[in-house]
Formats: structure tokens, C-alpha cells, sequence
């Protein structure tokens, strides 16, 4: 028997059972892993009863992990390179720099930021974890999770049928000078970081008469920004102070949400060329590993910009609506 992650299985049967690997991002995410020692954690494996030669091999992010099976694929090929979902994503945005800060808008929302060689252990409930380990030298990160984003959009569409596709919610947004006090807290499965709480559900508050159909709408947009602000409040916490932030993903194609993101964090965002950051870091991880890029700044300087939105709300009005939200939140953890 043998146990491990999802790539790990993948390159146990793309390579015709020859390899049982995996990279540090993803043993991090395991909570077997010792991310200090670079080592499966013997006392933990001691307390679940488990044997370490069940577990996959740890490698760096960018190594070799073999080559496909010609009876599988049809030919053989060279796997280079292996890393978690968001840490993939983070090199897609060449946040090489301790500090650099990138969020992934996908079906949930992933804030991550790098902290170079120093773990920070978070005092305000974000995850320590690995984001790359080139070359036997890690590299750290801080993360913060969040469960409903584009889903919220995907609920709107496919539940209560507000919507008929996703392109329809900038347009509406815009059709709103505001929400008129309505707050979407899409706690469909409960909330991430930084409350983490499994048992809280779903709310709909301050609705009037007056409330349409399109403020809920974009109510549930918001949503997603207001839990955002949430992660950042808490690493300012932790005595981080992001000044710029990097966004992908398919929510991010909305120009009105990520300038309303920009306004609610009060911070530059700058949306990158290409929103599948995540699958662009895996492969210019593989183009490292293969010569392809000599060094990581190579691969930074393939990085690009879309564009840049910058906030224009002022003080009073941005904590107007993050007071609201505060209040909606504390309903729904009620």
C-alpha cells in the first residue's frame, strides 16, 4: 500500500508505477510534513500509526521526477516539475520577492504571500506553508483562504438563476450606484480564513423594499473583496503591510470587481496577462528545471501586466461599507 497527495498519485500512474514522488509545497499541505526539517514528521506519522515508507519522496519543486510511460501516453515524456495549486500560481506571478503578494479568484480565493527563507507563524489564523523549494533551498509563504468566490458567481447563475452567465455581473455592478446596504455572506460552506468556522451558513442582511434583485447581485461580488480585506487585516497583524497586489483567475476579468477590490483594500492591484497563473508557474518551473530559464529573474522578466487599478474611494465611505460588513459577518458567525 502506498499513500500520498493527488500528484503524486498522477505520477505514480503516469509513470507505469516507476515513481512515488511528490515536491515540498505539497507535503507542506499534508500536515505530515515538518516544514522546518524538510521531512516527513516522525512524531506525527508515530500519532496516526503511520510507516514513512507508505509516503512518497520529497523532491524540490523544479527536479526530476522522471519520465511518462510510453504505455500509458504514447511516449516518454520528462516530468520536471511538481508544486501545489496557489504556490504555482504565485511563481505564475513571479512573486520571487519576499513580500510580493499575489490572489487567485477561482472558485475560491487563495491570498499568498511570500516571506522568503523566515516562516512567520501567523498569530491571526493564516497558514504557514511552503511556497517553492528550489534547489534544497526553501522558500516560505503565508497563505489565507477563501472558500466561495467565482462559486458565489456560479450560485447566482445556477441556483436562484439571477444571472444566465458570469459576463453579466460587471454590467450589473455598474447598473448600481451601491448595494443600498445589502451584504451577501456566501458562507455556502461555511467561512475560511481568518474565522474558520465549518458550522456558519449562508446570510442575506439589510434588505428594504427597496432592494432589488440586482443589488443582491452585486451584493454577492462584493462579497468576495469585503473577505479578502479580512485576510489582509490580518496580516497587518501579523506586522505585514502589503502594498501592491497581484490578481489572476477568472473572477479577475471583471474590471469593476478588481477596482472595487482596489478601493476596499485601498491598495494597488495589478491584473496579470495571463489569468492562468497556475498552470504557467508549473510550466515555467519545468523550463528551470530543463535549462530553459537559468534563473528565476529569467522568468520574471516574461511576467505581464494588463493593467493597474489604483483606489479612489475616500476614508469615510471605504469604512462605511467594511462596518456593514463587520456586522453581517458577526450575524452569520451568530
Amino acid at each position: 500500500m502506498l499513500f500520498g497527495t493527488i500528484d503524486s498519485f498522477l505520477i505514480w500512474k503516469l509513470t507505469n508505477g516507476k515513481i512515488h514522488a511528490t515536491d515540498a509545497t505539497n507535503a507542506s499541505r499534508t500536515m505530515l510534513f515538518n516544514i522546518t526539517s524538510n521531512k516527513w514528521d516522525k512524531d506525527i506519522l508515530k500519532i496516526f500509526k503511520l510507516n514513512e515508507k507508505i509516503l512518497p519522496t520529497v523532491k524540490n519543486s523544479a527536479d526530476d521526477f522522471g519520465f511518462t510511460s510510453e504505455k500509458i501516453v504514447g511516449q516518454k515524456i520528462k516530468i520536471s516539475a511538481v508544486l501545489g495549486d496557489q504556490q504555482a500560481a504565485a511563481i505564475g506571478q513571479a512573486c520571487f520577492e519576499k513580500g510580493s503578494v499575489k490572489s487567485t479568484y477561482g472558485t475560491g480565493a487563495f491570498l499568498l504571500m511570500n516571506t522568503g527563507e523566515k516562516k512567520i507563524m501567523s498569530k491571526n489564523k493564516l497558514i504557514t506553508t511552503i511556497c517553492y523549494r528550489i534547489s534544497n533551498k526553501t522558500t516560505y509563504a503565508l497563505e489565507g483562504s477563501i472558500f466561495i468566490a467565482g462559486a458565489g458567481v456560479q450560485w447566482l447563475r445556477d441556483k436562484i438563476r439571477l444571472i444566465d452567465n458570469a459576463y453579466e455581473t460587471e454590467k450589473i455592478a455598474k447598473s448600481k450606484k451601491n448595494s443600498k446596504g445589502v451584504y451577501v455572506v456566501p458562507a455556502f460552506t461555511g467561512l475560511g480564513a481568518p474565522y474558520w468556522n465549518s458550522k456558519s451558513r449562508g446570510l442575506i442582511t439589510g434588505l428594504t423594499r427597496d432592494s432589488d434583485w440586482r443589488d443582491l447581485v452585486r451584493a454577492t461580488i462584493e462579497s468576495v473583496a469585503y473577505q479578502t480585506s479580512d485576510l489582509f487585516v490580518s496580516m497587518r497583524k501579523d506586522g505585514l503591510n502589503p502594498k501592491s497586489v497581484k490578481v489572476d483567475g477568472g473572477m479577475v476579468s471583471n474590471n469593476w470587481f478588481v477596482q472595487f477590490l482596489s478601493e476596499i483594500l485601498k491598495i494597488k492591484i495589478t491584473r496579470s496577462k495571463i489569468n492562468e497563473t497556475t498552470a504557467l508557474g508549473a510550466a515555467y518551473m519545468a523550463g528551470y528545471q530543463n535549462g530553459i530559464y537559468r534563473s528565476l529573474s529569467d522568468i520574471k522578466q516574461n511576467w505581464k501586466k494588463d493593467r493597474d487599478f489604483k483606489p479612489k474611494f475616500n476614508k469615510s465611505y471605504r469604512n462605511k461599507l467594511l462596518q456593514g460588513w463587520q456586522q453581517a459577518i458577526k450575524k452569520t458567525l451568530a
